[in-house]
């Protein structure tokens, strides 16, 4: 089979209604590749966004996937980054049907946090923020999102979270406010812990007083204690 051939081939096994048969190829033949990929990847996909799939009925489930299957070109040979692919193709190239949730690339984001988490290389510092400690804010409430809770306009103000792996290698999620994330920011940027609170008190028309260090204090021992943050030794 010729590199055309094949490239024809591989297209029509992600869209079997947009190409054609190869010459000599039985549709049935041809169907039995087809099934095999589209069940394999819609399993996986289902079984990586399992709050994403509960929204849909089978049939546009599966009108979805295959979108994505005949329309978004992968950069990555590796299994476990479709997800990540899939990810990538609801932010920049889904359109979607009517009835569609307006939320669904940001679910699809948050969902797929915790596998990327589960996989990362990285490993807990010494000193500083975590990079297994990821801040996350989200336009819907997407921790609370599921098939008998479907919001249709979002709120006023930004869903918060961290996300994160603690050293028994356990994925841990918590809602942050708004000034617990910027400092998250701040902190995972490599600012000073000190010069951050000084300056989100400012920004934020605080008084910089023992009562505002103390709870910013409680705050950062809660994230030393939870595997986030590793401040210098005092």
């Amino acid at each position: 089979m010729s590199r055309a051939d094949q490239t024809r081939f591989a297209a029509r096994i992600r869209d079997p209604q947009g190409v054609e048969l190869l010459p000599g190829v039985s549709t049935a033949r041809m169907a039995v590749y087809e099934t095999l990929f589209f069940n394999n990847l819609e399993g996986f996909l289902s079984g990586g966004f399992p709050v994403l799939r509960s929204l849909f009925k089978d049939a546009r489930w599966q009108r979805l996937v295959r979108a994505f299957l005949s329309q978004h070109r992968c950069r990555t040979p590796y299994f476990l980054q479709i997800g990540a692919e899939f990810v990538d193709w609801l932010a920049e190239a889904f359109v979607a049907e009517p009835g569609d949730p307006a939320f669904l690339a940001e679910l699809a984001h948050y969902e797929r946090v915790e596998l990327a988490l589960e996989v990362a290389v990285d490993e807990l510092p010494e000193l500083g923020w975590s990079p297994l400690a990821w801040p996350l804010a989200y336009a819907w409430p997407v921790q609370r999102i599921a098939a008998d809770f479907q919001p249709a306009v979002a709120p006023a103000e930004p869903t918060c979270l961290l996300v994160w792996r603690d050293r028994t290698d356990k994925v841990r999620f918590q809602q942050l406010s708004a000034f617990a994330y910027h400092l998250a920011l701040r902190l995972q940027a490599g600012e000073a812990s000190c010069e951050a609170l000084l300056d989100l008190a400012e920004s934020n028309g605080l008084a910089a007083d023992k009562h505002y260090f103390a709870n910013a204090r409680a705050l950062l021992d809660d994230w030393q204690r939870q595997d986030i943050w590793f401040p210098p030794a005092t």
